[in-house]
């Protein structure tokens, strides 16, 4: 399994890693065991607005509009760009934290 913490701590070196292994709890082994459920594909809007509504709405209980919430995920996949494989931890952990969420995490 590939280490999470070290991802996430390439875009966010201070990365809380207890935030990290709820993420990986919530996605579950089943989810991270998949290559293509396990990124993120800033490209496809679907799975821009599926990150939306299940992981920020839902397990963040982010209120902003739509249009809010997607601005953060598009500073994300800007931020990611460089990668060519966006894990899906490392995402979510940017979401909680450009979100000030993180504490819903752990």
């Amino acid at each position: 399994m590939s280490d999470y913490v070290a991802d996430v701590k390439k875009y966010s070196p201070g990365a809380d890693e207890a935030a990290v292994k709820a993420i990986e709890n919530y996605l579950g082994k089943g989810i991270l065991a998949q290559r293509d459920a396990s990124m993120v594909a800033c490209s496809d809007p679907d799975e821009l607005k599926r990150v939306r509504e299940n992981f920020c709405k839902k397990k963040l209980g982010l209120s902003q509009s739509d249009d809010e919430i997607d601005a953060v995920l598009q500073s994300i996949c800007q931020q990611m760009s460089g990668d060519n494989s966006k894990s899906r931890v490392t995402f979510y952990y940017l979401a909680a934290e450009k979100t000030g969420t993180l504490g819903k995490l752990t």
